[in-house]
């Protein structure tokens, strides 16, 4: 009987270490008849000298003990850039050989024996980018096969630290790993084998995953495995909010080169440019920063701020200085006109006439500025739009390397 052999095992004094991993419940296949003559030397379980150190990692003599993991993601949510973070649900499913959970063959028992989790070995499970993890079952058992096999299930939800690549927001394309680390281990006494199951049936987000691949890092003192979601970011919403608001104000901004120069038209480029004024700053906080490779469109952005400062100071310019020349013929008549009138003796032509000549002048020289302007303005609109979107096609932006890469397991840095 199951539970009266546990019990034999509590009383002899097998001690238990509470595993820093807690797994998702494997149900138990009926009740199971189990004789202790079934077990694999019922003549140790009399002697406390021999009885197995189960909670000890099984010996595989010169060898390490091979553990096979299978990582399945079902879920991938929450994904903040601005805090550099990413949430997900993982089941992962451990398997490994324990010859001293082996039954005798002679046994009449052929159905798995569901064990707890605190008299067995389990691999101790660490994440190393993690900020928080939830292990969602609190009470875990193992399922041990007649040859020994053992089969662990671990249900957790986990927030993690990812370097997302920017620089290409908002169609950008990054690689979120999470590496799980055995640290009551070395790597003479356990090695893992994993492999990787995409089960996110959910496509309906701002993020979707694109790939998921496992690897066994080199070059590390413990026992690890790491697991790499690559995430690609839909867009849509970013193109929505961002590009096509700034867009629009650009050409608000073409279409105002059209009216004529005056009060008017400087009201209007104004009022665009406090406008983006306003969406520039809330842009700024809504996009991510990085310490080496900025979003494109951070620059993009602050392009176009240029582009409308440059056009509204143009127009305050043209339309001051034709405002300040018509003032000054207002204020000064012609005196050679007014001293021809005197001597001749005849009435003079009108006296607006003089003055509205001098104005004619300026304002077709200050219209022909403004249409050269215009043009070259356009022509530099246009060159900005080809310009982000070549970089955009093909410009590329490596960050540069963390701290930490250049000086693995604490050593000096390298200059």
């Amino acid at each position: 009987m199951a539970l009266r052999l546990l019990l034999h095992l509590t009383f002899l004094g097998l001690g238990t270490t509470q595993p820093l991993a807690q797994q998702q419940g494997f149900s138990a296949q009926g009740d199971l008849d189990l004789h202790p003559s079934d077990w694999p030397s019922s003549s140790n379980l009399n002697s406390p000298q021999e009885v197995p150190d189960l909670i000890q990692i099984p010996n595989n003599g010169s060898k390490p003990l091979v553990v096979d993991v299978q990582v399945f993601v079902s879920n991938v949510f929450n994904v903040d850039i601005l805090r550099y973070t990413v949430s997900s649900t993982l089941l992962l499913r451990l398997s490994w050989l324990n010859t001293r959970l082996a039954l005798n063959s002679t046994g009449h028992q052929r159905n798995p024996v569901m064990l707890p989790w605190d008299v067995l070995w389990m691999p101790r499970l660490t994440v190393r980018e993690a900020l928080w993890v939830n292990w969602q079952d609190k009470s875990p058992q193992a399922r041990v096969d007649r040859d020994g096999h053992i089969e662990f299930y671990l249900a957790l939800t986990t927030e993690t630290n990812c370097d997302f690549e920017l620089f290409h927001f908002p169609r950008d394309q990054s690689d979120c790993h999470l590496t799980f680390f055995a640290f009551s281990n070395t790597v003479t006494e356990l090695e893992f084998q994993v492999h990787a199951v995409n089960e996110i049936v959910s496509v309906k987000r701002e993020f979707v995953v694109q790939d998921l691949k496992t690897q066994i890092p080199p070059q590390h003192l413990v026992p690890c495995f790491q697991v790499t979601l690559r995430l690609q970011n839909t867009a849509l919403k970013a193109i929505l909010t961002l590009l096509v608001p700034g867009e629009a104000l650009l050409l608000a901004d073409l279409c105002g080169g059209l009216l004529p120069l005056h009060t008017e038209r400087i009201a209007y480029k104004v009022t665009l440019l406090l406008s983006y004024l306003v969406f520039h700053s809330s842009l700024i906080q809504a996009l991510p920063s990085s310490s080496s490779c900025n979003p494109l469109l951070v620059y993009y952005f602050t392009v176009l701020l240029l582009l409308l400062f440059v056009s509204t100071t143009e127009t305050v310019l043209l339309t001051g200085l034709l405002a300040r020349g018509n003032l000054r013929a207002d204020d000064s008549p012609s005196p050679a006109l007014n001293g021809e009138q005197h001597d001749r003796g005849k009435p003079g032509p009108n006296p607006e006439e003089a003055p509205g000549a001098g104005k004619g002048s300026r304002r077709s020289w200050a219209e022909a500025a403004d249409r050269i302007f215009f043009q070259v303005y356009v022509v530099g609109v246009a060159c900005s739009q080809f310009i982000f979107i070549a970089l955009w096609m093909w410009a590329t932006c490596k960050s540069d390397p963390a701290p930490g890469a250049a000086s693995p397991h604490g050593g000096q840095p390298r200059l």
